[in-house]
């Protein structure tokens, strides 16, 4: 399975353009890196990828096809800050389960305690918070992820933990990564290739 970007251009207004003429491809059993400065467009992309923004010139498809607007959107972004992403006045049993219900093995292997389910987002911390998020991105439909920056805010230890057990099922399930980072030495380690931003967006 092949996700591909063609020529993608966006802009918030007419004085800049923040992205032009990007194209990028991604297999279902590659993790590819993207690395560049901030503010540089980035996280745009990444919206555009998953579904986020829909008003951008050019095209996203899987295998040649377009993604449908409606139903489950088989591009999950996760985002670098989860309590963002959260209701607050949810308890964590309805914020994982919203997406999908995963097992306990799953649980278990993402380090995500059962008493957490029982507590509100403001309750736990960020890497607390990550976990959920990752969880909730790794529906069953899920074809390919897009990691933004997920591990930037986290401790070295926690930061490891996460980043293997999802490249692990990721591998196990044919689920592609596109991993943004400013952490080159991160990408070294976990990618099969590395764009750079500024050499894709053609400004």
């Amino acid at each position: 399975m092949e996700l591909k970007a063609n020529n993608i251009s966006f802009s918030y207004n007419k004085k800049r353009q923040i992205l032009k003429d990007i194209s990028l491809s991604l297999n279902s059993n590659q993790i590819i890196g993207l690395i560049g400065d901030s503010g540089s467009g980035k996280s745009t992309l990444c919206k555009i990828l998953s579904g986020h923004i829909s008003n951008y010139s050019g095209e996203v498809t899987i295998d040649g096809d377009k993604i449908p607007n409606k139903g489950y959107y088989p591009i999950q972004l996760i985002f670098q800050h989860p309590e963002k992403t959260m209701n607050p006045k949810w308890k964590m049993s309805k914020v994982l389960n919203e997406s999908w219900e995963p097992s306990q093995e799953l649980k278990d292997t993402f380090g995500l305690k059962d008493t957490w389910l029982t507590r509100w987002p403001s309750e736990l911390s960020g890497g607390e918070l990550q976990r959920f998020s990752i969880l909730r991105a790794l529906n069953p439909q899920t074809k390919f992820i897009i990691a933004d920056e997920i591990s930037t805010m986290l401790d070295a230890v926690t930061q490891v933990q996460i980043w293997e057990a999802l490249i692990n099922h990721c591998k196990a399930n044919s689920i592609g990564i596109l991993a943004v980072s400013h952490d080159d030495e991160l990408l070294e380690v976990i990618c099969d290739d590395i764009l750079k931003f500024d050499e894709i967006n053609n400004l």
